[in-house]
Formats: structure tokens, C-alpha cells, sequence
């Protein structure tokens, strides 16, 4: 399992030979740059993508120079004429009209991300268009967040920090803000793969009693690294005193934490979801909340994204709501530009991509 460092590390060195293009004379270089495949990128990535790109000698590219404001669509169809790749982030939808838009020459996109539910796989498929991705190089950065959401949630940090900001804190009450301990703990895992796997890892000296899981199927060497044990969806709800959500978003998964999971649920129990917002019914949550069925939820993935100021989740005081920062470390989020850059350009190769889905 790659970390962030060591992946950023070893992106760094894999070093794509440069083209030909040497210190010979400008007209030469001229020439050959007339003939480098051209890219776009729908965003300002973080600088060892860029890097990479520039010293490829590979390809000429344009790039959507913000990190604040996604590249407007009718400006993206524009850019994406004749492109031979593209290099995107989560919130470009690459859609038939898209695909349409560039044209022939697009053969390959990689995707600055793990999710992949902006991606229109069946057109990509289609098209013989081959795509690259992003996972592992993100797992440290996930599980730690995810971590720190269910500490903050479960000792109510939030709450606390605020009584304290605006005169609450008064005599020392023996009930006021009480949370909830992970020693002796039951721990749920709804999805287990790499992710799920780092996040027990990081949970264990806590002195957690017991880890449990569900998956489409048991996942035995996954399991066996943190000695969890596989259960029904249904026994997870039942069982867990922290259930955390690692699972992708797939049409199975969609919502997938309802009302049905919900009322299975302690009341004590504390539920986390740093996977795809898609996966929960938020209305469904927000009645589990209000109504005291579950104790209180951490998020860090909401639909919609942002989330609107006005959502009654905001409203709720054991509802922690993070804007979809679970990558973001520097260190990760060079590692994903850095790979997702290398990607691009052994697809355009015709080569084999570090992280290539499987279409």
C-alpha cells in the first residue's frame, strides 16, 4: 500500500522521457512541438502534475487556470475540440456531449480522483476512450480524516468549541457534553477495502473491542490484516457503536443508508461517511438525527456539493459537515496530480497506465 510520501516519491521518479526535444535550435523545436499531442486541463493542478507535464516533451497543453472556479461548461466543450487527452477533477461531467465535443481525437482522460461517478463510463467504453484514476495514493490522508470526523463528532469537539467561544462554559456539570468512548467499542466498516483497512489500523490502540464489516462478498485477506469479521448489512446496523462508510458509490450501493439502516441502528451509536454522499438518503438521516434514532453523524461527502447553507442538517448540533476535504493533505493531493499527469501520458503512449479502470 502506497502512502502518500513514498507514492509522491516514486511518481516523482518514473520520469517519462522527453520527446527529443533537446537544446537544439528553435525552428527544430518549432517543429516538433506542431507535433506533440495536445492536452487540456479542466483545472489548476497542484505543481508536480504540472511539472510532470512540462518536462514530458510530449505533449502541448492548456489548462483552466483556477483552483477556485470550475471551467465553465460552454468554455470546457470549446477547449476540448481536437484534444487528444484530458486531464480532469470530479467536477467536470464527461458526458456524451462532451465526448461528442472534442471529437475523434480523444483517446485518453485521467481523472484527478478515486470517484469516478462523474465519468460516463458506458460512452467512454463506447469510444474505445481509456481512462486513468486515482486511488491508494489517498488512502493515509482518508483514513486519517476519517478518523479525526468520528473523534470530533463522538466528543461533540464542535459543540464544545462553541459554549466556549460564546460564554457557556460555566461550573463543571458532571453530564455536560459527554460523548462517546472507542475503548471497548464495536466498530463498522460498511465497505472494506484499503480504506477501511487504514481506518481500523488507526482505530486499534484506541483499545477497540471488536471490528466488523460488510461487503459484496467477505473479504478474508482484507479482514485478516485487522482480525474483522464479516456480517449482514443488517447486523453491522445492529452491532456497531461506530459505523463508518468506505464503500464506493455504484447503482447497489446508492443510498444505501436509509431509514431501514438507520432504525437497526443504536441510539448511541455514531455514524461517519467519508465515502460518496450518494450512498446516504440524507432526508433519512436527518430524521434519524432530530429524532435521536442514532446519536450523531460526521460527514465529509454531501449531494449536493457544496451543500446548500439553508440544509437542515446544518441545523443540528450532533451533525458534523466537513466540504469533502478527506484528501485534502498537500502531500496527497501532489501525489494524486503527480499520477494522474503520468497516467495521461502512458495512456497517450498507448501504454500501460499506473491506475487504469477497467471499462
Amino acid at each position: 500500500m502506497w502512502s502518500g510520501r513514498t507514492a509522491l516519491r516514486q511518481l516523482q521518479r518514473i520520469a517519462l522521457a522527453p520527446s527529443g526535444v533537446t537544446g537544439g535550435a528553435t525552428a527544430k523545436m518549432q517543429r516538433e512541438m506542431s507535433t506533440l499531442q495536445r492536452v487540456y486541463v479542466t483545472r489548476q493542478i497542484p505543481p508536480e502534475g504540472l511539472k510532470i507535464l512540462q518536462e514530458s516533451g510530449q505533449v502541448q497543453f492548456e489548462l483552466w487556470d483556477s483552483d477556485d472556479v470550475p471551467v465553465p461548461r460552454k468554455e470546457l466543450l470549446q477547449k476540448v475540440k481536437g484534444a487528444d487527452g484530458l486531464l480532469c477533477v470530479l467536477t467536470e461531467k464527461i458526458d456524451a456531449e462532451l465526448l461528442d465535443a472534442a471529437g475523434p481525437n480523444l483517446k485518453v482522460i485521467s481523472t484527478m480522483s478515486v470517484g469516478y461517478d462523474h465519468l460516463f463510463l458506458q460512452e467512454l467504453k463506447k469510444r474505445g476512450i481509456r481512462v486513468g484514476y486515482t486511488p491508494d495514493v489517498l488512502t493515509d490522508a482518508v483514513a486519517e480524516l476519517t478518523v479525526a470526523l468520528l473523534l470530533t463528532t463522538s466528543r461533540r469537539l464542535v459543540e464544545a468549541t462553541h459554549e466556549a467561544k460564546t460564554g457557556g462554559w460555566g461550573t463543571w456539570r458532571t453530564l455536560w457534553l459527554c460523548g462517546y468512548e472507542l475503548a471497548n467499542s464495536t466498530v463498522g466498516i460498511l465497505g472494506l477495502g484499503r480504506i477501511g483497512v487504514a481506518i481500523a489500523e488507526r482505530l486499534a490502540p484506541f483499545k477497540v473491542k471488536k471490528f466488523i464489516y460488510t461487503d459484496v462478498a467477505p473479504r478474508p485477506e482484507l479482514a485478516g490484516a485487522i482480525n474483522a469479521e464479516y456480517v449482514s448489512l443488517d447486523e453491522l446496523a445492529k452491532q456497531s457503536d461506530f459505523l463508518t462508510v468506505c464503500c464506493a458509490l455504484t447503482p447497489e450501493t446508492r443510498e444505501i443508508c436509509n431509514e431501514s439502516l438507520f432504525s437497526k441502528m443504536k441510539k448511541t451509536s455514531i455514524f461517519i461517511n467519508t465515502s460518496r454522499g450518494g450512498v446516504v438518503n440524507q432526508e433519512d438521516l436527518y430524521q434519524a438525527l432530530s429524532t435521536g434514532q442514532i446519536a450523531a453523524a460526521g460527514l465529509d461527502v454531501t449531494v449536493p456539493e457544496p451543500l446548500p447553507t439553508n440544509h437542515p442538517l446544518f441545523t443540528l448540533n450532533n451533525c458534523v459537515i466537513l466540504p469533502h476535504i478527506a484528501s485534502a493533505s498537500y502531500t496527497t493531493r501532489n501525489a494524486m496530480s503527480a499520477l494522474a499527469a503520468n497516467n495521461l501520458l502512458l495512456g497517450l503512449r498507448g501504454q500501460p497506465m499506473i491506475k487504469e479502470l477497467k471499462l
